[in-house]
């Protein structure tokens, strides 16, 4: 079905596409390039069953680095194949449907947008959103959105955080992090988080509620920094970070101790052999630990049971949402090399479209 209005009937589309992998290091301009290519809306060009939309914002995410390296290792995540367009989370505004399910005007989000100024998807693989009163587009990319959902299963479904429980998140100012230590500082958890810089130290206390934080750039032996702020033991660890900081960790669980593995982004720029080895796993026996890493996509059946959970945690000003945005297709190269670096606060998104 068309949507009817006006709709462009030819556009100069903008895209990122791998030229090719990058094993080692933040990927460059050498790696990943950026094309203009014709692409016809019209609606005779859009075939049945799909749906062409303007991108409005696309999600910058630690893993989509694991899919450049044209290697199959750690997360497993398939390989952008070469010369193919960089595909994210992302979300659009519908210009014309040959779906019934989908109008013009209609705001679509889809885990394998194109990062591209417009697109031409299968209606199937896109979902529709009405945006609530009170929260703000960005929000679906990230509270309500991938990080969002990973940090609620990390700290809920695998962390089992109670009220009481020590809990300690790594890069806790990240687009994950930020919001794990929230939720547990809602479930009445003492949180303790790590970052980059003295900022983001001030910021978690001062802003997200965390009990305390540290500047690991300072605070540079890990098992003294963890003496000293886990006294008494962590019951929960949310890892993002990986190598020096997981083996630290676990000279300070506690017996029954839960670890939830979300990444490893200390480790995501080197090959596998250059990882650093963590030396301590005995700990986890004597201890009765529980360490399990995740995939979020495994967990997506209970994306309604967290939905519902998370708005009203926005709603109420539990949990505050932080963002650092990157305007302009032509940033996304910058925006990516970013998270490999201590300047971001939150979540990282591309607004392509103002």
């Amino acid at each position: 079905m068309a949507t009817g209005g006006v709709a462009p009937v030819e556009v100069e589309n903008r895209e990122w596409y791998v030229a090719s992998y990058a094993p080692t290091g933040i990927p460059n301009s050498e790696h990943l390039k950026q094309r203009t290519v014709s692409l016809s809306l019209r609606e005779d060009s859009i075939p049945d069953g799909h749906v062409a939309f303007q991108v409005l914002y696309v999600s910058i995410d630690p893993y989509v680095r694991t899919q450049l390296s044209g290697l199959d290792d750690g997360l497993s995540l398939p390989q952008i194949p070469l010369g193919q367009v960089i595909r994210a989370l992302g979300m659009g505004k519908v210009i014309q449907s040959k779906d019934t399910k989908f109008s013009e005007g209609d705001i679509v989000l889809s885990r394998i947008c194109p990062v591209s100024e417009f697109g031409v998807m299968p209606s199937n693989l896109l979902q529709k959103i009405t945006p609530a009163i009170g929260i703000a587009l960005p929000d679906y990319l990230s509270c309500l959105g991938m990080p969002g959902i990973t940090a609620w299963v990390g700290i809920e479904k695998i962390g089992n955080a109670k009220a009481g429980s020590n809990v300690y998140i790594s890069a806790a100012a990240g687009g994950v992090g930020i919001i794990a230590g929230q939720l547990a500082k809602v479930k009445g958890c003492r949180v303790v988080g790590s970052v980059g810089s003295d900022d983001k130290v001030k910021l978690l206390k001062e802003e997200c509620g965390y009990d305390d934080a540290f500047n690991y750039r300072v605070e540079t032996d890990y098992d003294a920094a963890l003496t000293k702020y886990f006294p008494n033991g962590i019951d929960v660890y949310f890892d993002n970070v990986g190598g020096k900081m997981l083996e630290a960790v676990l000279n300070h669980v506690n017996h029954g101790a839960r670890i939830a593995l979300c990444g490893m982004i200390s480790e995501y720029n080197k090959v596998w052999t250059e990882r650093e080895g963590v030396r301590n796993l005995l700990n986890m026996v004597g201890k009765e630990v529980m360490m399990k890493g995740f995939m979020v996509g495994s967990y997506y059946n209970h994306f309604e049971e967290f939905i519902k959970e998370m708005e009203v945690y926005l709603k109420e000003g539990k949990i505050k949402s932080k963002h650092k945005i990157y305007n302009g297709i032509e940033s996304f190269l910058e925006s990516l090399a970013s998270l490999f670096s201590s300047s971001n606060v939150g979540k990282v998104i591309l607004q392509v479209t103002p």
